[in-house]
């Protein structure tokens, strides 16, 4: 209902990746169910926490961090406190036990969700964790000399359960991130971050982590310094070339992006062009060229390995079992406001060693996504208006923030202030134009190469996945960027062939409803700008007819509500034209129906919104409204649309909806009067 509203992304809860285990099995083909006998899997291993033997905690820990990667197994280690066993561990004398401990409670909080995160976090699991992370850092001098012996736990394997133990509860639990604000551990994850030179694995946990800590953190703003931006400016400004440290850049610019109001005024302009540098390679990015040369150089590495490969192959095979079983779970979550939760699974640590190519995989698709995600937020506009923004920054904020980052730097990276600055970026960047090649379907090549391999098969999704997040941006770009500087007229002709092909070059249209969802956001952006620079368009109303058919069949409402705005759109602009009754006909029928029948008020809300557009003015509308009896139709429809926000508005819609709904109501109650004076004036002549 008006204008369509731009999208942002937020960071996706880490999933399990969990610890390869062999002995685990074991204890999985002894029990089949968990039962609530104390001799139950869960209390059989809980008890083994407490004995005199490290290997024994070790063994007991491993299994209880494989066994609740099965959501039915977790209730039954909850009951049995769990928690206020294992956190313990996360501190004992042996580091194979600290590893594997961490480990486990790392696996309950991924695969327990957020519930089981907030009630971790009562448990007070965040006491012994920040006190891990504190004496890991201060152990990664030693480390270095133990990793040289070939000890195989050591103090970094440690630190990267415990840094993704933080990052999960830290996603999933307010209290967690304020425990984090005020335990003062940023450092400690700064540290990580630091080790990427020559510990990857670490500093890529550290920055996901970081990504994910600043994220609308206004209390953690107070503890940035210039040593915390020096090190993430360090981080972009890195030269190695491979897609982990892609990644890392990636990750480094959102945690920027993130605490851009405490950047130093002095520091801005060569702080953003860094930032967007980093984007801007990671998108030139091909991943249609470079997964076939990765799986190639796979294929050539194993075909000359010594008989060692053997034992590797074996691992392989464990690993890409773990794989797929995980990667059958990946897919989109629980909607909550209508609107879907993407799961994001990243299981780099559950391939076995000797996959390097295939990380390097997922590493660049998980760098795309993520820098798209990012310039979806830069072109957000759900920030607040100039007055209240002009209102909050004239507050003085030099009593809240230290080392001097807000006094006397005022921060120019406001929404406010930055906008100009960050669209002359984007297009000096030519991040429209990159942004644009990624909403292409994946490359068939490297779709079939995954397709035929096990293993590279879960990257199949996530090339999908860069490709929606790329229709998301440009809707975003779209949205709150002018249309001289996304190339005029005749660049947004080519947009709307472009998209024009994706949707309606095969011979039904996609069905896939992440696909839709941003797909149609992004043509209903387009829509509106043509409409408003009266510039010729490519796609016929009949292609747009059988767009809205097959979104109005879709469960997610945004993609039916998108459908509906662009049969408005172009209902409307046909509207002003000669000749073109009998297809206003068409769109006015197709929206009676949607209003008339759809469950959700929301949508019924906006197909009457959109034939409010389509029929308010024009000879053609007027005999169009008279040919399909519109009066009529709104006149029966007017009682029921009352009764319905009457009798179900409080309970399952927000306040902002309801006040939408009633002004739609009040100017359905306009739009019926409008209608019986054009038939009292057609009844005269």
């Amino acid at each position: 209902m008006g204008k369509s509203k731009t999208n942002k992304f937020r960071r996706p809860q880490f999933n399990a990746e969990g610890l390869s285990v062999t002995a685990v099995k074991e204890v999985e083909e002894d029990h089949d169910e968990v039962c609530d006998g104390v001799d139950s899997p869960a209390g059989e291993l809980l008890e083994k926490l407490q004995s005199p033997s490290a290997d024994m905690r070790e063994f007991a820990c491993a299994s209880i961090s494989r066994l609740v990667q099965q959501s039915q197994t977790i209730p039954g280690f909850l009951q049995r406190d769990a928690v206020r066993r294992l956190g313990p561990l996360m501190l004992d004398r042996s580091l194979a036990v600290r590893e594997t401990a961490t480990g486990a409670l790392r696996n309950l909080s991924a695969c327990g969700g957020h519930e089981v995160c907030e009630d971790m976090v009562k448990q007070d699991v965040m006491t012994p964790l920040t006190a891990l992370l504190r004496e890991c850092c201060a152990g990664f001098e030693t480390n270095d000399a133990l990793s040289l012996k070939g000890q195989k736990n050591t103090v970094e394997d440690v630190a990267n359960e415990a840094v993704n133990l933080l990052w999960n509860l830290c996603e999933s639990s307010s209290q967690a991130l304020s425990m984090f604000n005020k335990a003062g551990i940023l450092d400690v994850i700064l540290q990580c971050l630091e080790r990427h030179t020559h510990n990857i694995k670490l500093a890529l946990s550290a920055a996901h982590c970081l990504h994910t800590v600043t994220e609308d953190n206004a209390e953690l703003l107070c503890s940035m310094n210039n040593a915390v931006l020096g090190t993430l400016e360090r981080v972009l400004l890195s030269s190695q070339a491979d897609m982990a440290h892609t990644l890392l850049r990636t990750l480094a610019a959102g945690s920027v992006w993130n605490l851009k109001s405490s950047l130093p005024t002095a520091r801005q302009a060569q702080t953003l062009n860094a930032l967007m540098a980093t984007l801007s390679q990671c998108l030139e990015l091909d991943a249609g060229t470079l997964i076939p040369q990765l799986r190639q150089a796979e294929v050539a590495r194993s075909a000359t390995a010594s008989e060692a490969g053997d034992m590797e192959d074996h691992q392989a095979a464990a690993g890409n079992m773990a794989v797929e079983e995980m990667d059958e779970e990946e897919g989109v979550g629980p909607r909550t406001n209508r609107k879907a939760t993407k799961i994001d699974k990243d299981f780099s640590d559950l391939l076995p060693r000797g996959k390097e190519e295939l990380r390097e995989a997922t590493a660049l698709l998980t760098a795309q996504q993520t820098s798209l995600e990012i310039i979806v937020n830069m072109c957000c506009s759900d920030d607040p208006s100039d007055d209240e923004w002009e209102e909050a920054s004239s507050s003085d904020e030099s009593e809240m923030c230290p080392d001097g980052l807000s006094e006397g730097n005022t921060s120019l990276l406001s929404p406010l202030c930055l906008s100009a600055e960050v669209h002359g970026a984007l297009i000096n960047h030519n991040i429209p134009e990159k942004v644009l090649k990624k909403t292409q379907f994946p490359s068939s090549e490297a779709m079939d190469i995954c397709r035929h391999n096990p293993t590279w098969k879960m990257l199949m999704k996530k090339m999908h996945r860069v490709q929606y997040r790329a229709l998301t941006c440009l809707h975003n770009m779209l949205s709150t960027m002018d249309a001289e500087s996304l190339g005029g007229a005749a660049a947004l002709q080519a947009v709307a062939q472009h998209l024009s092909t994706l949707v309606f070059s095969a011979p039904e249209i996609p069905k896939e409803e992440e696909f839709l969802e941003a797909v149609t956001s992004a043509m209903r952006s387009l829509l509106q700008i043509i409409a408003y620079m009266k510039i010729p368009q490519c796609m016929t109303p009949q292609q747009l007819m059988s767009l809205s058919e097959a979104a109005t069949c879709c469960d997610v409402v945004s993609v039916r509500v998108n459908a509906l705005a662009i049969l408005g759109i172009t209902g409307s602009t046909l509207a002003k034209e000669k000749r073109t009754a009998e297809t206003l006909q068409m769109i006015g029928n197709a929206l009676l129906k949607v209003a008339t029948k759809d469950a959700n008020l929301v949508v019924c809300g906006e197909a009457l919104d959109a034939l409010f557009d389509v029929f308010a003015d024009g000879d053609e509308a007027e005999r169009a409204a008279e040919n399909i009896n519109l009066l009529s139709a709104l006149k029966a429809l007017q009682p029921v649309f009352k009764a319905k926000i009457r009798k179900e508005g409080k309970g399952k819609y927000s306040p902002e909806q309801l006040c939408v709904l009633d002004n739609i109501k009040v100017n359905l109650r306009r739009f019926i009067g409008y209608l019986e004076a054009v038939v009292k004036k057609m009844t005269a002549a």
